[in-house]
């Protein structure tokens, strides 16, 4: 297998780019992999802009994984799991559900996570935490899992 094209969108009303260090951390991650990171973008909470930006990442530029960082709490203005559900077609809910699982383990705060992920097309979508130290863990609990997953939507056996 090829390796896999990465696209980061942190969401945020407060970050920029230069400020984002979850996503900053997650590209060096990518990195140490040797995958590829496609796309890097900070964008605001805003369900429409984060869903276009999704498929765009998606569509476009062919990404195997989008990576989101922030906006899966229970602020109103908190949208990241509904505008990725809105940009894809089927869910994987086994992957926030372990990620979830395994926060758990560090704390009790995680069972706040709204984080979601999804299929559109062949590229998954994976919601991770915001903050630095828990999109680098959060990333951690998953990330051998990324090459078989992306091996199945292609027609890869189990």
């Amino acid at each position: 297998m090829a390796a896999l094209k990465f696209a980061i969108l942190t969401c945020s009303d407060t970050r920029t780019v230069a400020e984002d260090t979850a996503g900053a951390a997650l590209a060096e991650l990518i990195a140490e992999q040797g995958w590829s990171v496609v796309a890097h973008e900070v964008v605001p909470d805003d369900r429409t802009v984060i869903a276009a930006l999704i498929a765009r990442f998606a569509d476009e530029l062919d990404a195997d994984v989008v990576l989101t960082c922030g906006g899966t709490g229970f602020s109103t203005r908190d949208v990241t799991p509904e505008a990725t559900v809105d940009a894809c077609d089927r869910l994987a809910p086994g992957i926030a559900e372990h990620i979830r699982a395994e926060s758990m383990k560090i704390t009790r705060r995680a069972m706040l996570s709204r984080g979601t992920a999804a299929l559109r097309g062949t590229t998954l979508v994976v919601n991770l935490p915001g903050s630095e130290k828990a999109a680098r863990e959060s990333f951690g609990f998953v990330a051998d899992q990324f090459e078989h997953a992306i091996s199945m939507v292609h027609g890869g056996g189990h």
